[in-house]
């Protein structure tokens, strides 16, 4: 059937084609206003009725609210002037906007305004201070409010408070509620909603709020409280929290209270709402109506939306609770509304009434209000006997089946136009039997899956002429098996499998046991109230199947870190009551979990707050030390006590100091920061230090002394008694005397001695200065210098240096290192190879280390198979000499050459070259490196080319995958080729010392007398065990100790690798 609606406004028949902007939607009573222009005309409340033949129904009221732009109006604020310890109320005044509104007090860089329990926010928003204090002297307070729903944030204006001089003390004043309100006050508020009970004073001392209940039920948990204790909530708020709350505002010099007369009022709910249905013509219709409210709700009739009044049918008797129509008619088809409201609100029901004139329509089930009667078979007489029951619901139940009762069975069903009936066959058969199932343990949130046997299971008909059954989604039924998944506790009990036909079911019950963790503990109470102790007992929640073996106790305290929920103990067993020890200047509640082979339960609702009364500090800080970052000056500082630890109001900290060694008094002095600075102090002077912690109770424990230094400056003084021993040609020992105590003006690091290079001894040429320095750490009055060049001259400091920096240097001392043996010859050459006799030629080396005194010409010969012939040695005496040639070589045969240059210190490193003699009248080839004579074969040379593609490939496949790369061996391609250059740079750093482990080959290279020297010292450097390992400054340069061997002969060697090992002074 086509439906019409309709709108009223405000009460008032609206029109949807009033205005162009609303735009209805076709065969519907939606409506839509577009957002154009100014919409606050539409504001109002809106109801909804939809009509057709049968009646007319209406919607609840609907409200519209078209906000506007919020704002703060713009205004010039006189700043305000007030003394120390007066109470300042900042306003805030927000501009009207759609709820919620949020309120913030922050400054002009966006920084909330500290709040506590001198200076807070009330509901209204205005900033309050109980008392102010100097330090609350500022130009920017401003109150920003926020409208969520609008997405808009407003400020007010800045506003100015300064602060000055000081008030004496006074008792607290109520300045919410205000004392214009007298002692008390009265609060309503709706069931099911928060109570908001605010308590704001001034005073000085801040005054501290107290909140208890004085008449009615008190609540079972006790109230939390917000905004430092100035504001009591209740949530849920029911009958039971009706009653007379009391604020009392205290400090030593007084207090002040306020009552709250708090009622609980609500709007309408539905006792009986009115039921309509189908009804034959000439019956009788009651309708009810009831409702419950405070205040009492009004009830009002309506028909088909519009008030019943007086000219109701005479067949129809009206109250406030119910309708009665009598002799039911046609005309009488309607939709009923009963509407209870009171101030709070309004509550609507409606009952849709169709009278009709039919037969009654062939019964889906025989309902008790249309029966007539049940038969059996044709018989037209009704069943009485005891063994027939008809209930409530149409249904017929036999008991007690016998083979007899089968048959036809047949319902009546009848009003005032006729009757009807439906007809049901009954046919007796055999019982099914069973196999029973077992019982189920399973943790929570597990599967399970049972199969139930059957050993027979026909297909029946019910004689009910209808049957539900639904299952939640996690449990399958599947023929004969029953899967939950995610198993709870709701899932737990007597499971029944049942097996029947259409007269006859048996079943098998199992139990299915949920184990889970325990429910959260219940009813905590505390009891044996002590200052710093109390009993908490509390009632244990269901195990579920898994006995609880511990309990875990927490506490929250709002004075220090509120909303934080730390361990306080655990209690081992099934215990519920324990002694907690307290610390002092607490507000604690706490709350419980219980624990079982599960795991842990939810915390229990919290407990009522305790708090332990305030006391003296038990501890003093830790960790006390003294940093100073210039010359006189000293600044102690300590780890601050935690919150837990302060034990009562008012912490300060009591430092007292003096000088170490002088007779003198203490010096003290209290702070609230945990550092105090001292300036003008002498430099680097011991102090005794004490810090001790003091509250308004009283002074902790008697501080231990710690000893502590002021500021350090840099070294006034220079080492003396500075010489040097000379160890071999590159390492010296230096020797000085270390400053006194006194003029190291701080903690000593260390030396730092400093050479440069002046001149070299064998030209006597003057060199620019180019300095090196070696650190030593510690207090110390040698060190080793290495590294240095041969046969030259140089000049050294010694300086002193602690923290703040390095000190003077000491006078500078000149020595000389003495000759040392000389690097390998630039170069080697083969001039020119007869087939017995070759002339070579060398070059000088880049550093003689002294005075050349000739030069040591080896040969030997070397073959394919890598065995090498002996050693034959020619001495060159003259130094001048570069050339030489050498006669008696056998022809057609490869020949390794060595030179080295000698001093009288003995030879250094060699310079080698190869070379191969060919048979009489064949040409001469000489090369260097090549130990194999295949340079020139063929397939040699296709070898090196495949080689070359082959490596190619290589690094293209390095660059697609260049995070990877390969491993190849640097030693052995130095010791194949030596470099000369890279050689030379080792022998200048470590000079003859090495601890290299290489064996030289089988008939290699030995010394010039064909065996090698014991030097004066062989052992390793580390033997020496003198100082400091060796270090690297920024500057690249060594830090730490070396020492060495005494100056000794020359010792040689084919290999040119050198060993890294830990340097000692």
């Amino acid at each position: 059937q086509l439906f019409l609606f309709n709108w009223t406004k405000d009460g008032k028949p609206f029109d949807l084609l009033s205005d162009p902007r609303i735009v209805a939607t076709n065969n519907s009573g939606t409506f839509v206003i577009q957002n154009r222009g100014i919409i606050t005309n539409f504001q109002g409340k809106y109801r909804c009725f939809a009509s057709n033949v049968l009646g007319t129904a209406m919607s609840e009221e609907i409200e519209l609210i078209v906000p506007s732009v919020p704002k703060f109006p713009k205004e010039k604020i006189e700043p305000l002037d007030v003394e120390h310890g007066d109470s300042v109320i900042l306003h805030c005044n927000p501009p009207k906007g759609i709820p919620p509104l949020h309120i913030y007090w922050m400054n002009i860089d966006l920084q909330h305004i500290p709040q506590d329990e001198r200076v807070s926010m009330s509901l209204k928003g205005d900033l309050y201070f109980a008392n102010v204090e100097e330090n609350d002297s500022r130009s920017d307070y401003c109150c920003f409010a926020a409208f969520p729903r609008l997405r808009t944030i407003v400020q007010k204006m800045p506003m100015t408070l300064k602060v000055s001089r000081c008030k004496s003390e006074r008792k607290p004043r109520l300045l919410i509620p205000p004392e214009s309100a007298g002692s008390s006050s009265s609060v309503t508020v709706i069931k099911g909603g928060v109570l908001l009970l605010e308590c704001i004073a001034e005073g000085l001392p801040t005054p501290h709020l107290n909140w208890v209940k004085i008449t009615g039920n008190l609540p079972k948990d006790e109230p939390e409280t917000e905004n430092f204790g100035k504001i009591l909530k209740i949530d849920h708020v029911t009958t039971a929290d009706e009653g007379t709350y009391q604020c009392t505002a205290s400090n030593p010099m007084g207090r002040a209270k306020h009552e709250f007369h708090v009622h609980v009022e609500g709007p309408p709910q539905w006792i009986k709402k009115p039921e309509g249905g189908v009804y034959s013509v000439g019956t009788n219709l009651v309708l009810l109506c009831e409702a419950i409210g405070n205040p009492e709700p009004t009830i009002q009739w309506k028909l088909n939306g519009m008030p019943i009044d007086s000219k109701a049918p005479d067949l129809w008797r009206i109250s406030a609770r119910e309708i009665s129509l009598t002799n039911l008619q046609l005309q009488d088809s309607a939709v009923y509304q009963c509407e209870a409201s009171n101030k709070h609100g309004i509550i609507l029901a409606s009952a849709n009434v169709n009278v009709l004139s039919e037969y009654p329509s062939r019964p889906f089930m025989c309902m008790r209000k249309d029966l007539t009667e049940v038969t059996k078979d044709d018989s037209i007489e009704p069943l009485s006997t005891l063994r027939y029951e008809l209930n409530k619901n149409g249904t017929l139940e036999i008991k007690e089946t016998k083979k007899e009762d089968s048959g036809s069975y047949a319902c009546w069903a009848a009003n005032s136009v006729g009757k009807r009936a439906i007809t049901a066959n009954l046919d007796i058969r055999g019982n099914v039997p069973l196999i029973n199932r077992k019982n189920f343990h399973i943790f929570s949130w597990r599967s399970l899956t049972s199969v139930c046997h059957m050993l027979i299971l026909q297909i029946f008909l019910f004689l009910i002429c209808m049957f539900l059954f639904s299952l939640p989604r996690r449990v399958i039924l599947d023929r004969d098996t029953l899967f939950i998944s995610s198993v709870t506790q709701e899932d737990q009990g007597v499971y029944m499998c049942m097996a029947r036909t259409s007269l006859d079911s048996v079943t098998a019950e199992s139990w299915l046991i949920v184990l889970d963790v325990p429910d959260p503990p219940e009813d905590l109470q505390l009891s044996e109230n002590q200052n710093r102790s109390v009993r908490l007992s509390w009632k244990a929640g269901a195990s579920h199947n898994s006995p609880v073996n511990e309990s875990i106790i927490e506490f929250e305290e709002n004075r220090w870190e509120p909303g934080r929920w730390q361990e306080l103990t655990r209690i081992l067993g099934n215990d519920t009551t324990a002694l907690l020890s307290l610390a002092p200047y607490m507000n604690y509640q706490f709350r419980v979990l219980s624990v079982n082979a599960v795991g842990r339960s939810q915390p229990s609702k919290p407990s009522l707050r305790y708090a332990t009364p305030p006391a003296a500090p038990d501890k003093n800080p830790e960790n006390i030390r003294v940093e100073a970052s210039e010359p006189n000056e000293m600044v102690m500082k300590w780890e601050p006590l935690k919150p837990m630890e302060r034990n009562g109001p008012g912490l300060e900290y009591k430092v007292s100091w003096r000088q170490q060694g002088v007779e003198a008094d203490w010096n003290e002095e209290m702070v609230k920061k945990h550092s105090l600075t001292l300036r003008n102090t002498p430099t680097f002077v011991p102090y005794e230090i004490k810090v001790q912690a003091v509250n308004n109770l009283g002074s902790g424990p008697e501080p231990s002394i710690t000893i502590g230094y002021s500021g350090e400056d840099v070294p006034d003084a220079a080492p003396s008694g500075v010489s040097v021993d000379i160890v071999n040609s590159t390492l010296i020992k230096v020797f000085w005397f270390g400053i006194p105590r006194d003029r190291v003006r701080g903690h000593l690091r260390g030396y730092k001695v400093s050479w440069w290079k002046t001149k070299s001894m064998l030209d006597g040429k003057r060199h620019h200065p180019e300095k090196h320095f070696l650190t030593f750490v510690g207090d110390r009055n040698y060190g080793m210098i290495p590294g240095l060049e041969p046969f030259s001259e140089f000049r050294l400091t010694v300086l002193a240096y602690n923290s703040k920096g390095d000190g003077p240097e000491s006078s500078p001392v000149v020595f000389e290192t003495p000759e040392g043996v000389p690097e390998q010859p630039r170069f080697l050459r083969i001039l020119n190879f007869d087939k017995d006799s070759v002339t070579l030629s060398w070059g000088l080396p880049k550093k003689p280390n002294g005075h050349l005194t000739g030069y040591i010409l080896q040969y030997q010969m070397i073959n394919e198979t890598h065995e090498i012939g002996p050693l034959s040695d020619v001495s060159v005496t003259n130094h001048s000499t570069l050339s030489w040639r050498l006669s008696g070589l056998s022809s057609s045969t490869k020949y390794k050459f060595y030179v080295k240059a000698c001093t009288v210190k003995g030879c250094g490193k060699p310079v080698t070259e190869e070379g191969l003699t060919m048979a009489q009248g064949s040409k001469l080839i000489a090369y260097a490196g090549i130990y194999d004579g295949i340079s020139t074969q063929g397939w040699f040379i296709g070898l090196m080319c495949a080689i070359a593609l082959l490596t190619l490939l290589l690094l293209t496949i390095c660059f697609v995958r260049r995070n990877k790369g390969g491993k190849y061996s640097v030693k052995e391609k130095e010791d194949l080729h030596p470099d000369p250059e890279a050689q030379s740079i080792k022998d200048e750093i470590f000079g003859e010392y090495s601890d290299s482990d290489e064996k030289p080959l089988k008939g290699s290279l030995q010394s010039i007398n064909g065996d090698i020297k014991a030097t004066e010292s062989a052992d390793s450097l580390v033997d020496y065990g003198e100082g400091e390992h060796g270090m690297f400054n920024e500057d690249g340069s060594f830090i730490g100790a070396y020492s060495g061997s005494k100056e000794k002969g020359s010792v040689e060697s084919t290999g040119s690798s050198t060993a890294t090992f830990p340097l000692h002074a």
